[in-house]
C-alpha cells in the first residue's frame, strides 16, 4: 500500500526524508532500508527509519543465571534498541580459554599473572555461590585480593666493633676496637590479603579488611664477642627467626561529602603511618586509629591519628604483638594542600605530640638494656614533646623540590646529665633540590638538626625523631643511614646513629629505645644523580659530607677535652634492575664507603689502622 493513503495527521508527522506522497510503491524499491511488503505505518519499525513519538514495546526482562553477579537492570532502564549485560566483569573472560582470538589475549591470563585481570588481585567481584566458607559476606561488590612479597638481603659490612671487657675471640686483642667485618643474611616473606566492598575504581571503598603477616629468618656473623648477645660465652654468630603482624585493620567509609567523592573514613588497627613526605619524623606500621578524608575535589587531605606503639622484635624489627604495647603514645594531625603556595607544590602542615611514660627498665631479646639508655645517671626517663612541622613537595618549573622543617618543644622530666627536669627546644630542617636533564636527574641535599651545646643546663636542644626512616641523600644505600655505629666508651649498647636513620641522637635503637634530646645533632651536605640508563636499569650515586652540629654531649660522656665536628665523607652507589620494567621483580646492588673525618677518627681510633668502613647490599624483591 502506498504512503499516500495515510491519514493527514500521520503524514505530517513523518520525518523530513520520508518518501513523497506520489512515490512508487515500496515493493518497487530494491534498496536497503525499504519497507517490507505488507508493512503499515502502524508497525513498530519501518526498516531503516524511526518514527518520532512512537514507543515500542519493551523486551522481556533478562533472566539472571550467573549467581553472585551484579543483577541486571530492568528493561525500563534502557532505550528499546539496547539491552542489559548480565555481568560486565566476566563478559569477555567467559570466552576464555580461546587463546586464538587476538582480542582476548589480554584477559585470558593465568591467575599467577598480577598484571592482567585476576580474581586474586581484586579485579573481579566475588561470586557468592563460589565464595570460600570462611568469608562471612552477603551482597554484591565484594572484592578479594592477596599479595605476597619475598625480600632477600645479603649484606657484608664493616663498622667500629668494640672489644668486650671480659674476652675476645682473638688472642692479643687488647685494643678498644677489634675486627670490624660482619655479614648479615635475611630472608623475609610477607603475605597479606584484603577484603573490600565497593566499586573502588572511582570512589572510596565502603569497607576494607586488611591483614599482612611477615616472617623473617636472619643470620649474623661478626668477629667479636658480646656484639650479638650480652653473654660473652655466646658465639659470634646467630640465627634467629620471627613472625610479625605488620597490618591488621578495618577501614570504614563514613560517607561522601560531595558529588566528586570527597569523603571521610576511619581506620582502626595495625596500619602504616607516615607523618611527612620523606619519613624524617615517623614512618612505621603501628597500632592506632586514623580518621582521614579530603575536600574540594581532593585538593585538601587531612589526617587525625592516635597511636599506641607496639614493641618490636630485637633482631628482625617486626611488630611483636605477644608483648604488651609500650607506654608510648602519639597524637598527630596534619593537612595537605595541593597547588599551595604555588601551582605544582603541595604543602603539609602538621602537629604531633609524643607522650612517653616508660619508667620501667627493659632489656632486648639479646639481653642488652634498651630502656633507659645507659647514659649519664642511667635513671628511667619520661617526656612530653610536641612537634610542629611544615613540608613542601612538588615542582617549580623544571626543578623538583622537597623540604621539611620541624620544631620540637616540651619537657624531659629527667635529664640524664642533671637528674632534673629540662625543657626541650630543638629544630630540624632538610631539603632536596633536583633537576632533570633528559634521562639524568641531578640532586642537591642539605640537612641540619640542632645539637645540645650545654648538656648540664635545664634545656635540651638536640633534635630527635620518634621513628625515622628517611628517604633522603641516598637512603639506605648510604653508609651512615644504613649502618649502626656504636658509641663505645660513652654508653652501653648506645649508637651514635641508628640503623636506617640519619640523626645522631645517641639511642639504643629506634625500634625499642626512647627519643633523646641530649645529643650532638647532625649536619649534612650532599650531591647525587640518578641515571636511567635503560627502562630496566637505573644507576644512582650520592656523595655526602656529615658533621656533628655540636660535640659538647660527646665530650661530656667521653670525658674528653675536644672532639672535632667532622664525621667524614659518605660515598655510595646503587644499580637497580627491573628485568621486565615492572615493580614485581626488582634487584638492587649497592655499595658505600665512609672515609672518616677528624671527629669520627677521634671517637674510633684503633691500632689496626682501619681508616675506612664499607657497606655492600644485595637486595632482591619479588612481588605478587
Amino acid at each position: 500500500m502506498a504512503l499516500a493513503s495515510a491519514a493527514p495527521d500521520e503524514a505530517a508527522a513523518q520525518p523530513r526524508d520520508a518518501a513523497p506522497v506520489d512515490a512508487p510503491a515500496p515493493d518497487a524499491l530494491a534498496v536497503p532500508g525499504s519497507v517490507e511488503p505488507g508493512a503499515t505505518v502502524d508497525d513498530p519499525m519501518i526498516a531503516g527509519r524511526r518514527r518520532p513519538g512512537y514507543v515500542t514495546e519493551l523486551p522481556a526482562p533478562v533472566v539472571q543465571n550467573n549467581v553472585g553477579a551484579v543483577s541486571a537492570p530492568p528493561p525500563e532502564a534502557f532505550p528499546t534498541d539496547q539491552f542489559p549485560i548480565p555481568d560486565r566483569w566476566r563478559l569477555v573472560t567467559a570466552l576464555c580459554p580461546d587463546k586464538n582470538f587476538v582480542g582476548l589475549q589480554t584477559v585470558c591470563k593465568s591467575r599467577f599473572d598480577p598484571y592482567h585481570q585476576n580474581p586474586l588481585k581484586a579485579d573481579l567481584p566475588i561470586q557468592l555461590d563460589k565464595k570460600p566458607f570462611f568469608l562471612p559476606i552477603t551482597g554484591d561488590d565484594w572484592f578479594f585480593g592477596i599479595n605476597a612479597i619475598s625480600d632477600t638481603v645479603v649484606e657484608p659490612r664493616s663498622f667500629p666493633t668494640p672489644v668486650a671487657d671480659q674476652t675476645s675471640s682473638y688472642p692479643g686483642a687488647i685494643d678498644t676496637f677489634g675486627r670490624d667485618r660482619s655479614l648479615v643474611l635475611a630472608q623475609t616473606g610477607l603475605f597479606g590479603f584484603g577484603l573490600t566492598k565497593g566499586s573502588t575504581a572511582y570512589k572510596p571503598p565502603d569497607v576494607e579488611y586488611r591483614v599482612l603477616l611477615a616472617y623473617q629468618v636472619n643470620y649474623v656473623n661478626v668477629q667479636e664477642r658480646r656484639v650479638l648477645h650480652v653473654e660473652s660465652s655466646r658465639p659470634t654468630h646467630r640465627t634467629d627467626s620471627f613472625l610479625g603482624v605488620q597490618e591488621f585493620f578495618i577501614d570504614k567509609h563514613l560517607g561522601n561529602r560531595s558529588d566528586r567523592f570527597d569523603f571521610d573514613s576511619i581506620r582502626i588497627g595495625i596500619q602504616p603511618f607516615q607523618f611527612d613526605f620523606r619519613g624524617f619524623l615517623f614512618q612505621d606500621n603501628q597500632l592506632g586509629i586514623r580518621f582521614f578524608g579530603n575536600r574540594d575535589n581532593n585538593r585538601y587531605q587531612f589526617n587525625l591519628q592516635a597511636i599506641w606503639r607496639l614493641d618490636k622484635d630485637t633482631n628482625s624489627g617486626l611488630n611483636d604483638i605477644t608483648r604488651k604495647p609500650r607506654d608510648d603514645y602519639i597524637l598527630s594531625a596534619n593537612i595537605f594542600a595541593q597547588d599551595f603556595p604555588l601551582p605544582g607544590l603541595t604543602s603539609l602542615a602538621s602537629f604531633t605530640a609524643n607522650f612517653n611514660r616508660e619508667t620501667e627498665r627493659e632489656l632486648d631479646h639479646n639481653g642488652f638494656p634498651v630502656r633507659p639508655a645507659l647514659l649519664g645517671d642511667q635513671r628511667p626517663r619520661e617526656y612530653d614533646v610536641y612537634y610542629v612541622g611544615y613540608s613542601l613537595d612538588g615542582r617549580l618549573k623544571r626543578f623538583n623540590l622537597s623540604s621539611t622543617f620541624y620544631g620540637a618543644f616540651g619537657e624531659d622530666r629527667n635529664s640524664f646529665f642533671t637528674s632534673k627536669p629540662a625543657k626541650i627546644r630543638a629544630f630540624f630542617a632538610a631539603a632536596e633540590l633536583s633537576y632533570d636533564i633528559d634521562w639524568i636527574r641531578v640532586k642537591l641535599s642539605g640537612l641540619y638538626a640542632t645539637g645540645d651545646g650545654k648538656p648540664k643546663d635545664n634545656k635540651e636542644t638536640g633534635f630527635s625523631a620518634i621513628f625515622e626512616n628517611p628517604i633522603f641523600a641516598g637512603a639506605d644505600t648510604s653508609y651512615w643511614i644504613r649502618q649502626v655505629v656504636p658509641f663505645a666508651g660513652g654508653g652501653v649498647n648506645v649508637a651514635i646513629s641508628p640503623r636506617n636513620g640519619i640523626l645522631n641522637d645517641l639511642r639504643t635503637s629506634k625500634e625499642q629505645g626512647q627519643s633523646n634530646f641530649n645529643n650532638p645533632g647532625t649536619m649534612l651536605l650532599g650531591v647525587g644523580a640518578d641515571f636511567d640508563i635503560l627502562p630496566q636499569l637505573r644507576f644512582s650515586t650520592n656523595l655526602n659530607h656529615l658533621w656533628f652540629e655540636n660535640t659538647a654531649t660527646l665530650r661530656e660522656l667521653r670525658n674528653e677535652g675536644s672532639i672535632p665536628k667532622s664525621i667524614g665523607w659518605d660515598l655510595s652507589g646503587a644499580l637497580i634492575w627491573r628485568p621486565s620494567m615492572i615493580q614485581n621483580v626488582v634487584f638492587r646492588l649497592s655499595g658505600a664507603v665512609l672515609d672518616p673525618g677528624k671527629g669520627f677518627s677521634d671517637l674510633f681510633t684503633n691500632s689496626r689502622g682501619d681508616d675506612r668502613y664499607y657497606s655492600v647490599l644485595f637486595n632482591a624483591i619479588l612481588s605478587f
